[in-house]
């Protein structure tokens, strides 16, 4: 019985633990289906709104500035997914250098890499623009894009450095042996084998972009081009009446795919956060 009882303490308060840490995001449901009077009314506290309606919704998803809200979803998938190749790419094949192949230099080459991911994003950030705005790319998706073929992020580099330090090297000695080259290597053996790795980068890479907000800021100007997170701002007006219940709406919308990406690679994220803080 005192087992039962024990068992039961303990699930009884995670549930509520679980509760209290939902509570914001259960809120915002609920705000969601309410009109801006019944948020400010005090109906708002309540996790059950009094007149549900999906007002809200239908008047998010027609847009702002002329433009759907389905124009704004469309441009932050499609930063996401380049973003995702590039850094998959990229990353992986500087991780491959670093982990696999023995030069003179790559020890040093690695640290000035781990270095660099102690540099705040914001130093960078008055040069990067100047570079941009003079290669004529401000107003565009490019800096947003093209900085992740380069290899830029030392973090993933490194995950994937410690995920390819486990793989056995007398695996990699039988292709080598069959006349494999380096790349062919990469492409056959070490890209499938560092699956899991490359699963938690897609995940980092699409939480990262799709949350976004000070990137997009800087370098997107038009409506034409912002993403969900800018378009979720300009419901909101320091100067006049902010649309709440529509913010509060759309913003509900773009969780979605950031759960349905974290529930379907569950099991790989795990997996390669936990294989990738394993020295080999």
């Amino acid at each position: 019985m005192g087992l039962r009882m024990q068992k039961f303490c303990y699930h009884f308060f995670i549930i509520l633990f679980a509760v209290f840490m939902l509570y914001p995001l259960l809120w915002m449901l609920s705000a969601s289906l309410m009109t801006n009077a019944d948020i400010f009314a005090g109906s708002g506290i309540n996790l059950i709104p009094r007149n549900p309606s999906f007002d809200n919704y239908i008047t998010g998803w027609a847009g702002v500035a002329g433009f759907s809200f389905g124009r704004f979803f469309a441009n932050s998938f499609f930063l996401a997914a380049v973003a995702i190749i590039g850094n998959i790419i990229s990353c992986s094949m500087a991780a491959f250098a670093f982990a696999k192949l023995k030069a003179k230099g790559t020890g040093i080459m690695f640290t000035l890499m781990l270095v660099t991911m102690m540099l705040p994003g914001h130093v960078r950030l008055i040069p990067t623009y100047v570079i941009f705005n003079h290669l004529g790319w401000i107003n565009t998706f490019l800096p947003l894009t093209v900085p992740a073929f380069f290899a830029t992020n030392g973090f993933f580099i490194f995950l994937m450095v410690q995920f390819m330090r486990n793989i056995s090297n007398e695996l990699l000695e039988a292709p080598r042996i069959d006349g494999c080259n380096t790349f062919q290597m990469y492409i056959y053996f070490i890209m499938p084998l560092s699956l899991p790795a490359l699963i938690t980068v897609a995940i980092f890479t699409f939480i990262g972009s799709w949350n976004d907000f000070f990137s997009h800021m800087i370098y997107l100007t038009s409506p034409s081009r912002f993403t969900v997170t800018l378009a979720l701002r300009m419901f909101v007006d320091p100067t006049g009446t902010s649309a709440w219940g529509v913010l509060f709406a759309m913003s509900t919308l773009s969780l979605i795919p950031l759960f349905a990406v974290f529930v379907a690679f569950q099991k790989y994220l795990v997996e390669g956060i936990q294989a990738g803080s394993l020295k080999g």
